[in-house]
């Protein structure tokens, strides 16, 4: 009989960040009345309380044990992806304290949400039933709809917070239809107890409609193909710090559910090829659609949904080594974007959003910035010796051999295909004229417009060094991270 079992010491990483959720709340009432309170103190607090929150994640990383009557599970993976987590907001907070698109009286309910955004997504990396992963996924996804429309003066972020609400909406319709149908269907809301029951169409018809149905709610989150029409548009209408966040952690939160639901799934069932299918469709639109963006974040946004499908690939594959491909580029994904982002914030110093031309000239601009976006885009295409490059290498070894060849080649020739847009990064930074280029139609004589503003500071430079440095590290030195992981997905399996 399942028990309560609940201990303190298994869920530090969760208490700290609702430690910090409150103070915030503290901070957000009574700023301008106690120094303590103050916007400095509420900002500088949130990266060292997320390094603490990583910390402890690191120190219970091999500690297994089931609370709360079961629902709340805490392995290798849930720690993996707290831990991922925990840096990622790090990243993520301290890219947002320098935010010219935020009115200054707004910055500590800014850092407050994306706490709580946080916060939310640590519980979801430890649920083991699905409502618990409904309401975690809910907790993690309503900052989101305040944070995207924050953006001092721009309709753009307006119109992304509405279409980000309202498809948010309705993948959490979806999904809790598709819940109630497992519920009847299958008698069970535990993701233990729902692996031993049978997912064919043949046996259990309004169950595997009702999966597909909770599942769409977590591909609106992964951005996968048919749930990514929000994607492209809240990264291009939100603030670059925001788009930086929101590109990164919930995708995080996305992934281990679908890590552990991935275990009610075998090769050969139709659910699993419908899921290969979507797969390979979303990392071939992703791609497509990013070959025609001039808008950097718009870009980024059609490459999520590429990534999207590379992701679902090692979960199609059914495996252990499987399932530790999908965590491992996953973990990739996370560092290789804040990258990305990381330097597009520093190059828009005005906050307003940057096109390819923008990055004319960064080499001569600031040398650093230049070489670690190039980190960023080598790793974004797979090219060794990258974290992207490992990642996918491991991806594509999980797939073969289990009836999915057909996949791997899609991948492949998707992944030639991003050469042209990711190294159009490195390109503009390396060899065009640094003093921007004319737009069509200028008369003769003009001259060319002014590029962007570069924010090449000491911080700046040491923090896209930080998470260029994780980008070759993770790729030249994989073994020890992927070891940890693969034994955590074994014992899921098991």
């Amino acid at each position: 009989m399942a028990e309560l079992n609940f201990s303190f010491s298994d869920i530090w990483p969760e208490t700290i960040f609702f430690i910090l959720v409150l103070y915030l709340f503290g901070a957000a009432l009574l700023e301008r009345r106690h120094i303590m309170f103050s916007g400095d103190t509420s900002m500088a607090l949130c990266p060292i309380l997320g390094l603490l929150a990583m910390a402890s994640a690191v120190c219970t990383f091999r500690h297994e044990s089931l609370m709360f009557f079961g629902s709340y599970r805490i392995d290798g993976l849930s720690q993996f992806f707290k831990i991922l987590i925990a840096a990622g907001f790090v990243f993520a907070s301290l890219n947002a304290m320098r935010q010219p698109t935020l009115r200054a009286k707004k910055r500590v309910d800014y850092f407050l949400f994306l706490a709580m955004s946080a916060w939310g997504l640590t519980i979801l990396a430890s649920a083991a039933e699905l409502i618990t992963i409904y309401l975690a996924l809910e907790l993690s996804s309503y900052s989101l709809y305040i944070l995207i429309p924050v953006r001092s003066g721009s309709r753009g972020a307006a119109e992304a917070g509405l279409k980000y609400i309202l498809f948010g909406a309705a993948a959490t319709a979806i999904a809790l239809y598709g819940l109630s149908w497992i519920i009847v269907d299958q008698g069970t809301t535990y993701v233990s107890a729902l692996a031993a029951k049978s997912w064919s169409v043949a046996d259990s018809p309004l169950a595997v409609m009702g999966l597909l149905c909770f599942l769409g709610g977590l591909f609106f989150k992964l951005a996968l193909f048919p749930f990514h029409f929000w994607c492209p548009d809240v990264y291009q209408g939100a603030s670059n710090e925001t788009a930086a966040f929101a590109a990164t952690l919930p995708k995080l939160g996305a992934v281990i559910v679908l890590i552990r639901l991935a275990t009610l799934l075998k090769p050969g069932l139709e659910i699993t090829h419908m899921l290969a299918l979507l797969a390979a469709v979303s990392v071939t639109y992703g791609n497509l659609c990013a070959l025609a963006q001039k808008d950097l974040k718009r870009m980024l946004g059609f490459s999520s949904v590429a990534h999207a499908g590379y992701i679902l690939c090692g979960l199609v594959a059914g495996t252990a080594e499987g399932l530790a491909a999908a965590a491992f580029y996953a973990m990739a994904y996370l560092f290789m974007n804040l990258l990305c982002f990381w330097v597009v914030a520093r190059v828009s110093q005005d906050g307003r959003n940057l096109e390819y031309d923008d990055l004319n000239g960064l080499s001569a601009r600031s040398p650093i910035l230049a070489l670690c976006l190039a980190a960023a885009a080598f790793s974004l295409v797979s090219l060794p010796p990258t974290v992207g490059f490992i990642g996918k290498l491991w991806l594509i070894t999980s797939l073969w051999g289990h009836g999915y060849d057909w996949l791997v080649i899609v991948v492949c020739v998707n992944s030639a295909i991003a050469i042209f847009y990711y190294l159009s990064l490195v390109r503009h930074a390396y060899t065009e004229d640094p003093r921007g280029t004319l737009p069509e139609g200028a008369p003769a004589g003009a001259l060319p417009g002014p590029i962007a503003l570069t924010d090449a500071g000491v911080l700046s430079q040491a923090g896209a060094l930080a998470l260029g440095i994780l980008v070759i590290l993770l790729g030249v030195l994989p073994g020890p991270v992927y070891s940890l992981v693969l034994e955590a997905s074994k014992a899921l399996l098991k």
